[in-house]
């Protein structure tokens, strides 16, 4: 890493380790900061505010960073590979497809007739049903990706499939009651706050392999930057790369849909706001600083969505929005040019 890159990854750890703390000690419950920080390094005596703690908030913590950080990156690989600025984490239909499995589970009872009304019984129904979803339009697109060469097909071929799905929805949408869409939608606002360890220890270990991917992924999307015709050159087999690439990217956005459903912004922006930041399309640089960005925003967010000392939570998809959107205006009207 290059040495005028440290303090700035420097002053983003330290960041994301303040928002961290931050996040944990805002909820609807007060709790002080002293007790905060003596419940993370051991017990407090208050057991209603150590089960808060360990049960609820830092879990939601840890799971707005594997947020955060998972679209940001898997923003980036689909703004490399196509070579797009408006390219994001879901421009495969991947998002498309988690609904479209969510839709059958929640609303399918108002279409075939109470046939899925049993299977909602927990909220792993509607993890796997994202998660299925998410792996059949994956698939769908990997066949159709090894017919076409074209990378920019590809891009048309991903917007047709979520439109498909969408349609899909609409219609499941059309024949079911209040009560069910009012649940869908509920879903569609994303949350942060619902995963138990055991959920949030498998989400990490599907993030690992995302992330890992996209490591092994760095020469190949600094070569496409240029072209491939250049990546040829190279000898960077294309084919092979952009199946690890999409591959990356449909692990890391579909898993965290399914998870913490679609989270609005995140993925499109972060990109953005980096590269603004760090003055940089090396990915070598640009993964770490995505991850440690995305990360931190995405606790600021959570923070702001949680009122302190209140019972409501606004959805996080509105606060990413908001938040984040008039940002990247500000960042691409004062600073025209794109890194691509």
């Amino acid at each position: 890493m290059e040495n005028k890159y440290t303090y700035p990854f420097l002053i983003l750890a330290v960041l994301l380790i303040l928002f961290f703390f931050v996040n944990i000690s805002l909820g609807s419950v007060s709790i002080p900061t002293k007790e905060i920080f003596k419940s993370l390094v051991g017990n407090i005596d208050n057991e209603s505010w150590q089960y808060i703690i360990h049960n609820y908030r830092l879990p939601k913590a840890f799971t707005a960073i594997l947020v955060g950080s998972g679209l940001g990156i898997s923003g980036l690989l689909m703004q490399t590979l196509f070579r797009n600025p408006l390219a994001g984490p879901f421009v495969l239909g991947i998002s498309s497809g988690a609904s479209l499995g969510v839709a059958l589970v929640i609303l399918g009872s108002g279409f075939f007739g109470g046939i899925f009304a049993s299977f909602l019984i927990s909220k792993w129904s509607v993890i796997i049903a994202a998660s299925l979803g998410s792996f059949l339009v994956l698939l769908a697109v990997m066949i159709v990706s090894s017919r076409v060469r074209d990378t920019m097909a590809l891009l048309i071929i991903g917007l047709m499939f979520g439109s498909i799905t969408s349609a899909a929805v609409s219609v499941l949408s059309y024949f079911s009651s209040a009560e069910q869409l009012q649940q869908y939608i509920f879903w569609g606002f994303g949350s942060l706050g619902n995963l138990s360890w055991q959920e949030l220890l498998i989400l990490l270990i599907i993030y690992l392999i995302g992330i890992l991917m996209a490591m092994v992924s760095i020469k190949a999307l600094n070569t496409l930057l240029l072209g491939e015709n250049y990546a040829k050159s190279l000898g960077i087999n294309l084919k092979k790369s952009r199946f690890i690439i999409i591959i990356a990217t449909s692990l890391l956005a579909g898993t965290i849909t399914a998870f913490a459903g679609p989270i609005a912004f995140i993925g499109l922006a972060i990109p953005h706001m980096t590269r603004q930041l760090f003055h940089t399309s090396n990915h070598k640089i640009l993964l770490p600083a995505v991850f440690l960005f995305g990360a931190i925003v995405m606790l600021i967010c959570d923070s702001i969505a949680q009122f302190p000392t209140s019972d409501y939570t606004l959805p996080i998809n509105a606060i990413t929005s908001l938040v984040g959107a008039p940002v990247v205006i500000w960042l691409l009207v004062n600073k025209r040019k794109m890194l691509f």
